[in-house]
């Protein structure tokens, strides 16, 4: 099942998606909400679930630099919860620090014009949260496999190397 990342905003969503595979991943929209509008942004982003048939959703949470929780991510808090009430599939906060600023520079280095970074950040902001997700869920998923096969490290550390 596919997983779509979510970069919530008070003007704008960020709606990245990935393939059922898990392997590859697409900016999908940016939904654009005035403020405090989020039962229509919670019921379009359940549309957006039920059509692509997502099994896990990712919001980003926007921590502080130093990690501390603040008004921003208690508001992402909040909408999570909305949406987690109005979905049975699994919704997922991750800590999405310093996405945006990647999405504005992967944007520029393309070429992007301003209003493209700005049409554009946010989805690609999803995009991004998602790719690190999956790449990291990806190495949980081989090392729990090295392990059932009995090659892991005794410690169970799964970022321990393998010895030739």
């Amino acid at each position: 099942m596919r997983v779509m990342a979510i970069d919530y905003g008070r003007r704008a969503t960020g709606i990245a998606l990935s393939d059922e595979l898990r392997i590859t991943v697409r900016p999908l929209t940016t939904l654009r909400t005035d403020r405090g509008e989020t039962r229509s942004l919670v019921d379009r982003i359940v549309a957006l679930a039920l059509e692509y048939e997502v099994g896990t959703i990712l919001v980003g949470l926007p921590l502080r630099l130093d990690g501390t929780r603040g008004d921003a991510a208690n508001l992402v808090e909040r909408f999570a919860r909305r949406l987690n009430i109005q979905l049975t599939i699994p919704v997922i906060l991750r800590d999405e620090r310093l996405t945006s600023r990647a999405a504005d520079e992967l944007l520029r280095e393309q070429g992007a014009r301003a209003s493209r970074r700005r049409s554009d950040s946010d989805q690609v902001a999803a995009a991004i949260l998602l790719e690190d997700y999956l790449a990291e869920d990806g190495r949980i998923r081989a090392a729990a496999k090295r392990d059932s096969h009995g090659l892991g490290n005794p410690e169970g550390n799964p970022e321990a190397k393998l010895e030739s």
